[in-house]
């Protein structure tokens, strides 16, 4: 019976598309990070170059993720995000779901999406094609990158050192993002630039 057991949970979470790989990606830590531009929900286009001189997130997002779910649901992403655009930071969730995959919405249903639940990014950036999530290696939604002001990318990796679904233990995370950035901030270098992201699969 307990392998039967384990053996539903493996395969749930291949289902849910979850992954804990150390990211393949042709990108390193404290190299440039790539150039792009996106149009967001409203209809207006942004390049990286926009933001030189201010630090930029990049999380990667599919609001149908239960992983994403987990972060949302317990209102610790929306406080993530108000922090650090209070404090300067660009804030740039992107969807990479092809249409006609899960997390792929409208215009109009991402904006409404975004109001119900309280998301406070700089702007949500539609990546429809994969064209952005493929150039910077993106694996899983939550999938995290910190870009400093210099343009290079100095974190990639989880949100956090919780993987699980329990919506109780964001509480005793470790927020992965916020450690490089003070640590960034306070003109150290960033002690953990990488780790394992975790997540539903990008639905490239």
């Amino acid at each position: 019976m307990r392998g039967l057991i384990n053996g539903l949970v493996v395969g749930m979470a291949f289902a849910l598309g979850a992954a804990q790989a150390v990211p393949v990606s042709a990108l390193e830590v404290n190299q440039p990070a790539p150039h792009f531009t996106l149009t967001d929900s409203k209809g207006q286009a942004h390049q990286l170059a926009d933001f030189a001189g201010k630090y930029v997130v990049l999380e990667w997002v599919n609001y149908e993720c239960p992983f994403v779910r987990k972060q949302y649901d317990t209102k610790n992403m929306q406080a993530l995000q108000r922090q650090l655009t209070a404090d300067g930071v660009v804030w740039l969730s992107v969807n990479s779901s092809a249409e006609g995959k899960q997390g792929y919405f409208s215009a109009e249903e991402i904006n409404r999406r975004i109001a119900a639940q309280e998301a406070a990014p700089t702007s949500y950036l539609m990546d429809s094609d994969g064209t952005v999530g493929r150039l910077y290696g993106a694996q899983t939604t939550p999938h995290i990158f910190l870009i400093s002001p210099e343009g290079t990318l100095i974190y990639q990796g989880a949100i956090d050192d919780q993987p699980g679904l329990d919506h109780a233990i964001v509480g005793e995370a470790e927020n992965y993002l916020l450690r490089a950035y003070n640590e960034a901030r306070a003109g150290q270098p960033v002690s953990l630039p990488a780790t394992k992201s975790y997540g539903c699969s990008v639905k490239y």
